[in-house]
């Protein structure tokens, strides 16, 4: 595997090794020696998340608080997104910075975010299955979510002249000026 840091040294991009041939592909997902020995970090899992969502869907972007926040590692295995993460961490020096990365199931790239993230991913393809591991379980109280369309965050989503599907929880999210942050 291949681990390289983006523009905000803590999300890392995850390339795993593929083998291929003319009955398909292989590929390991997730090892955790491999993991340790190429990042420094030690996560433990203790979710696995999948959805399904259709074009133009937009997730996000969401987080939640200590003692509950989460490292995700988040990869698709159907169709393509353009995933973000926006660094919320007040004392960072990459405070409101955002990265974001195409992942999709032709790449097979993967996308680490630690705690100290608010993440969200919008659906480029017909249709798109992800899937992502975290280190904390879903705590519906300690949920929170920053608005898709925040002015201060900038975000080109990579929609074009198509309008993002929200959920009524993401309609409602907060600007990150008024958000409960790290």
């Amino acid at each position: 595997m291949i681990v390289k840091s983006l523009s905000i040294a803590d999300i890392l991009l995850v390339e795993p090794k593929i083998f291929e041939d003319d009955r398909g592909f292989f590929f390991e997902s997730f090892n955790q020696v491999d993991f340790e020995k190429v990042t420094n970090l030690t996560p433990l899992f203790v979710q696995e998340n999948h959805s399904s969502s259709k074009k133009s869907v937009l997730r996000g972007l969401h987080y939640q608080l200590p003692p509950f926040a989460q490292d995700k590692l988040i990869r698709v295995s159907q169709g393509e997104i353009f995933d973000i993460a926006v660094d919320i961490r007040q004392n960072s020096p990459t405070f409101g910075s955002h990265v974001g990365e195409l992942l999709s199931s032709a790449n097979k790239k993967q996308l680490w975010i630690p705690k100290g993230f608010a993440h969200g991913f919008v659906v480029l393809s017909e249709v798109a299955e992800v899937i992502y591991k975290t280190t904390e379980y879903y705590v519906p109280e300690s949920q929170r979510s920053i608005l898709w369309d925040d002015p201060e965050l900038n975000i080109d989503w990579n929609l074009g002249e198509l309008l993002p599907i929200l959920s009524d929880k993401d309609k409602e999210g907060f600007l990150l000026s008024d958000s409960e942050i790290f």
